[in-house]
């Protein structure tokens, strides 16, 4: 019967070409993508948009792919509108800045008839719009989540081509219909990326079949099945009856709305019903709840468990199992191919030696202009197509003049781009490197933008007294982890919840792919022997609303073996270490705390020269720090906007483990925000650096291996601290700049700070303001500063590490100290991160400050980990009380504990003891966390100001634990939280007894 009707089909037309033609009617030649200047570059650098799309449409047998237009606002985008036609537009989420409704109703004025897509930017933002979906719904034709993988741009696309053209290639070349059925936002944007991808190799490998003539490969590449998407049973049975001769299979979801109302059967109703009338279309069920297999199995349908580690391999098994612009070619007169040249690269290299007759035969026909605008660089390929053979006295000019063409374009291509790793690639062109395709990872996407921007920049006009750069880098794309994890039988072992060792060791047995292999022996002999740092990059680290900081390991390299095979298998265990890590306790803790799947998680690798000098045997850098566009505790005169920096000697290690750094707000970089003695107390006593004695090391041990924790003394003697430190005179009570003096020394960084010795002030404001505006919200940075003068042009350096988002929530909410009643309060603070209310906690998980050991910190982590795994499997949160600081490593400046012991905790006190005080955690990973998931965080000073913190009350309340000094109290009426972040100000309120209402009086 098919065979019959594409017979049909076959003779209505008469040529392939008019096939081509009438399949697919409405392409998508014109995107407008509607988002902040990150989140474009991200979707184009990380997912190299390009490529996808014209790889996804060669493939397709589509020549022209379409092209993305960017715009930030929504002027720029009703201009646009105004002046050219668009198939479809894509507006990513703002960051929580809402307004949705408001700019869908501006762009239907724009383009009324434009398919409207509104693109969120992870799972919390789901969350977050459920509550509103239905009135979304009805101002946006789709919602997706982008979850930062790529490939949903792709889907995006075509699914909004298959469901303008679905109707007419049913008919006209009876394409075949593949009916997804998902009402969650988050899993059908999971499956749609997966479906093309599955389609595409299909399609492809059949039209790579030597068996089919030129009109098949083509019609098998033009009628590729369409995915079209239904969310409720009543839309899916539509469907159903509409394509029902033309379905391909039917993927369904177990439970979703029929008539309005959830049905927890609904999928299995669905497959009965279709099964009634085609007893063997393919079906596949899937359910988040896997004994629902048997169900499945009992109606005749596939079964899919939605929290499978193996999702995307089990998904392609379905298909295998139940669902049955090339190269140049360079010819001589004859047309007989005598070369191939497969990019530009190769084009340059077989330019230089093809005889002089097949240049002429191909330049006579523009074939070389043709071969170049195919890959997109429209602007060479039009000038190049200006030109004819009789504009050169000789051949060997246009020869030359091609060369040097190649080299014009391979400049402008690398130009701020990741550019992959060859043989040719220049050792001293500042590029980032890719050494293995996919995702580049939450990390990756940062230096990634960073290099776009700085390459576009006239750097040496902004600050000339300086270099600013980023560290050579090279990235290892997600699909080398994903490759790994299978290749070595990996998936298993992990889904049983085997212990940490376990896990390095059986990583440590897998074997990288030979490709990645290769590529990394490739990087060695190009970078020689300097110091390396291999950093995780995973696909939601660094996330604005996930930041995982701090989560994955890091480690540092001395990369100064002098044997070559010892420094590769160094690379290699440090690449295989960073990705168990990703399955380590405490990553699997920070999964379950965040409701995400540990398998929604791949790992990107990113490799980086690491910024310092060498001192003996020792290398860091002078400096090393944190700064942020937006400071949540300004003193003084300063303004939350001014930003914050916070600075260490030594390897930034220090500074996001929260050590003890100096503090400074760029604008005002001579401005002291703690007195003298303060200062005196609080400084830098300690530095990191990594140790270049050791040329064989045992990385199994953990990231501090190949690092040195040294005195700051060593610094001193190294030469390292002359712009940085002062030193404290005891008889005048005083600091004294430089180090002519005797005394205790003072990390403060006065030279470079009051008198610049380095320009760093002024460039974290240029830096931070440039980023803070390309990122649309309060940006991180974490960078490095070299003093030693550059041989090249004698010129110190800054080095840029990475960024990361702040998030600051713009909810309005005032909290005036003058107008609270103190009878009200348990606390008051003026030093808040967090804005907002904080309803339905009872639970107080606190550290009596009366029993409080200041040496027992260690024991009071492990109590802490198991109190907070008990609130996790119970599903609550509390809010947590300590000394000093949290977050930081060092067990004398507060508890040390890392995100995942306190995940459950929904706000967060540190107070200070006359004998026990530390600054907050800015800067520092956990702080980060915090922020990002919009904890409160107060601190309550010693001595206590205008602050509160009622222990009398607090005591009074009925204790359900207690061991030593840690308390769980449970409250019989929760505790009202507000923190007003514009004022830095926080309270929580007890919920008292309300009084009994006054008795009326007698009327006379």
């Amino acid at each position: 019967m098919i065979d019959r009707n594409f017979n049909e089909i076959f003779r209505k037309y008469t040529s392939d070409k008019e096939i081509f033609h009438d399949l697919m009617p409405l392409r998508t030649r014109e995107i407008l993508l509607v988002a902040p200047a990150f989140d474009a570059f991200t979707l184009e650098q990380d997912g190299l948009l390009t490529e996808i799309l014209f790889d996804g449409y060669y493939q397709l047998n589509m020549s022209n792919p379409p092209r993305v237009i960017n715009v930030s606002t929504v002027e720029e985008a009703q201009e646009k509108c105004a002046t050219r036609h668009f198939d479809i537009i894509i507006v990513m989420s703002r960051l929580g800045q809402g307004g949705h409704v408001e700019l869908s109703k501006a762009l239907r004025k724009s383009a009324p008839r434009i398919p409207l897509y509104l693109l969120l930017n992870d799972n919390v933002e789901v969350g977050a719009m459920d509550r509103r979906r239905r009135e979304l719904q009805r101002h946006f034709d789709q919602i997706f989540v982008w979850n930062g993988n790529p490939e949903i741009f792709m889907a995006m696309v075509k699914f909004m081509e298959d469901r303008a053209n679905v109707e007419n290639d049913t008919k006209v070349g009876l394409t075949r219909v593949i009916l997804l059925v998902e009402d969650s936002i988050r899993y059908y944007s999971r499956y749609l990326p997966i479906l093309y991808a599955e389609i595409l190799k299909q399609t492809t490998r059949l039209a790579k079949d030597q068996n089919m003539d030129g009109m098949t490969r083509t019609l098998s590449m033009r009628v590729r099945p369409k995915v079209i998407l239904a969310t409720t049973y009543e839309e899916a049975m539509a469907y159903c009856d509409q394509y029902m001769d033309y379905l391909l299979c039917i993927i369904t979801d177990r439970k979703f709305p029929v008539e309005g109302v959830l049905d927890p059967e609904a999928g299995i109703k669905l497959i009965k019903a279709v099964k009634n009338r085609n007893p063997y279309l393919p079906t596949l069920l899937q359910s988040s709840d896997p004994d629902k297999e048997s169900m499945a199995t009992a109606i005749h349908s596939g079964f899919l468990n939605k929290n499978s580690f193996t999702l995307g391999t089990e998904l392609s098994n379905f298909f295998y199992e139940s669902l049955g612009f090339g190269d140049f070619i360079f010819r001589d007169e004859r047309g007989q191919e005598i070369a191939r040249a497969t990019d530009m690269e190769d084009l340059q290299a077989k330019l230089r030696t093809i005889p002089v007759e097949s240049l002429v035969y191909h330049a006579s026909r523009n074939h070389f202009s043709a071969w170049i605008m195919a890959r997109g660089e429209v602007q060479v390929a039009r000038v190049l197509g200006k030109f004819r053979l009789s504009d050169y006295p000789n051949p060997e000019e246009l020869r030359t003049f091609l060369i040097n063409v190649g080299d014009y374009v391979q400049r402008m291509k690398s130009l701020g781009k990741v550019i992959p790793l060859t043989e040719s690639t220049p050792k001293d062109e500042p590029n980032i490197l890719r050494l293995a395709p996919g995702s580049m990872g939450g990390k990756g996407r940062g230096v990634a933008f960073m290099h776009s921007l700085l390459s576009r920049m006239d750097l040496e006009h902004l600050v000339p007294e300086a270099n600013i750069r980023i560290p050579r880098s090279a990235i290892i794309g997600t699909e080398e982890f994903t490759s790994f994890i299978s290749r070595n039988g990996l998936r298993q072992m992990l889904q049983h919840g085997v212990d940490d060792d376990a896990i390095k060791r059986r990583f440590l047995m897998g074997a990288l792919s030979p490709e990645l292999a290769a590529k990394l022996r490739l990087f060695l002999t190009k970078h020689s022997k300097v110091p390396l740092a291999v950093r995780s990059s995973g696909l939601l680290e660094d996330s604005l609303s996930h930041p995982f900081a701090g989560l994955y390991n890091t480690f540092f390299l001395p990369n100064n073996d002098p044997d070559f095979n010892v420094r590769e298998a160094q690379l290699t265990e440090a690449i295989k270490l960073v990705y168990a890590s990703v399955y380590s306790r405490e990553s699997r803790s920070y999964f379950q705390a965040i409701d995400y799947k540990i398998e929604e998680e791949q790992m990107a690798i990113l490799i980086q020269e690491l910024a310092g000098s060498r001192f003996g045997d020792r290398f860091y850098p002078h400096i090393s720090g944190v700064a942020q566009s937006f400071n949540y505790y300004p003193v003084a005169y300063t303004q939350p906007q001014d930003g914050i920096a916070n600075l260490a000697v030594g390897l930034g290690k220090y500074v996001v483990e929260g050590g003890k750094t100096y503090r400074f707000a760029p604008p005002y970089p001579d401005m002291d925000m703690l007195p003298p003695r303060e200062q005196l107390r609080t400084t830098q006593k300690q530095f990191y650096a990594l140790d270049m004695s050791r040329t064989s090391m045992d990385l199994y041990n953990g990231e501090e291996a190949t690092l040195l924790s040294l005195d700051i003394q060593q610094a001193e003697q190294d030469g390292a601290l002359w712009h940085c430190a002062s030193v404290w005179d005891a008889n005048d009570d005083r600091i004294r700049d430089g180090l002519d003096h005797r005394g205790p020394r003072i990390v403060n960084f006065r030279n470079i700070l009051k008198y610049d010795q380095f320009p760093l002030a002024s460039i974290l404001q240029h830096l931070l303001k440039l980023i803070r505006e390309a990122m649309e919200t309060p940006v991180e940075i974490e960078f490095a500063v070299n003093l030693e003068k550059d041989p090249e042009n004698g010129k110190p350096t800054f080095t840029l590490l990475q960024i990361k988002h702040q998030l600051i929530d713009n909810v309005e909410v005032n909290l005036t100290a003058a107008e609270l009643d103190p009878a009200e309060l348990f606390l008051y603070s003026e030093r808040c991160v967090g804005n907002g209310t904080v309803e339905g906690l009872k639970d107080i998980v606190w550290v009596d400050p009366d029993l409080f050991d200041k040496f027992e910190t260690l024991n009071l982590a492990e109590q802490l980990e198991q109190l907070n795994d008990r609130f996790r499997a119970e599903g609550g949160k509390y809010v947590l009380l300590g000394p000093g600081r949290w977050g930081s490593n060092d067990r004398h400046l507060g508890i040390p504990i890392s995100w995942s012991m306190i995940s459950c905790a929904q706000v967060i006190v540190e107070y200070a003891m006359a004998n026990f005080q530390a600054d907050a955690s800015l800067g520092s990973h956990f702080f980060h966390n915090v922020t990002s998931l919009n904890i409160g965080y107060f601190t309550v000073p010693y001595p206590r100001g205008t602050s509160r913190l009622d222990w009398d009350w607090l005591r009074q309340q009925p204790e359900v634990w207690r061991s030593g000094s840690l308390v769980h109290t449970r409250l019989d009426r929760p505790v009202h939280i507000i923190m007003d972040g514009r004022r830095s100000a926080s309270a929580i309120f007890k919920d008292l007894p309300k009084p009994p209402p006054p008795e009326p009086e007698d009327a006379e």
